[in-house]
């Protein structure tokens, strides 16, 4: 029996990599991409990636991109509000999983599984518990190439951003970030794949940066900045 999945697409490597594993199992099949956008920018939320690009990586791998548009600012019950509206009719088709690429955080994934669970779904994760070294190995040999988007400013200077993922990259990298970035230090986009039908073609522009403020249950305000390199579609050179 056939399992009816849907993929959780951010276009950066981890959810590339899960597609990939995924897309092996002769028993899983991948019906859709869901995607978060910041509805009042038109870019992938986190990550800063302008829309028609995300649509680019949709079209070079030929599935249906589904795009949970949310406001700039938006309520955790209003998000889940919307995702399980957006969700509704994909359940009717008989979608039955829902894929993610997230590695070894024990809360991110618990939160996931019950929200899933609420809804009927079940979460399937490709890479749980895999060494993240071990990781961006295979994602370098099975030929992916990604460049880093955006990064956390509270824990990596502005020069990190922009740059191609590669050895040099994780080199660089202090010793307490993760060279995958799982706990959020780093978000990237996904240029070519070995399952693009052609390489995704782009010019890097400004980097900017941008501060949040973030209330914790407790009441404790906490600033965070980040910095995002924009990407501009381009057409390639013959």
């Amino acid at each position: 029996m056939t399992l009816k999945a849907l993929m959780n697409w951010s276009g950066g490597k981890d959810s590339a990599l899960s597609l990939y594993h995924v897309l092996q199992q002769p028993d899983v099949e991948i019906t859709h991409l869901l995607t978060s956008l910041n509805d009042a920018f038109g870019r992938v939320s986190m990550h800063g990636v302008r829309e028609e690009l995300l649509d680019q990586q949709a079209q070079a791998l030929g599935l249906p991109l589904i795009k949970l548009r949310l406001p700039e600012t938006v309520s955790m019950e209003e998000y889940h509000h919307r995702m399980a509206e957006t969700l509704a009719p994909l359940i009717v088709s008989g979608i039955t999983h829902s894929v993610f690429g997230d590695i070894f955080l024990e809360d991110l994934r618990q939160h996931r599984e019950e929200r899933l669970q609420r809804v009927g779904l079940t979460g399937l994760f490709p890479l749980w518990k895999r060494p993240s070294r071990e990781l961006l190995n295979e994602f370098w040999e099975k030929g992916f190439q990604t460049v880093v988007v955006s990064i956390n400013g509270n824990l990596l200077d502005s020069s990190f951003c922009g740059r191609l993922l590669n050895e040099e990259f994780v080199r660089d990298l202090p010793p307490h970030v993760d060279p995958c970035g799982e706990n959020g230090e780093f978000h990237t986009f996904v240029f070519d794949a070995p399952y693009f039908s052609r390489p995704i073609h782009f010019q890097i522009s400004e980097t900017v940066e941008k501060t949040y403020h973030y209330t914790t249950a407790e009441g404790e305000v906490i600033t965070t900045s980040y910095f995002f390199t924009d990407l501009l579609p381009s057409v390639p050179i013959n």
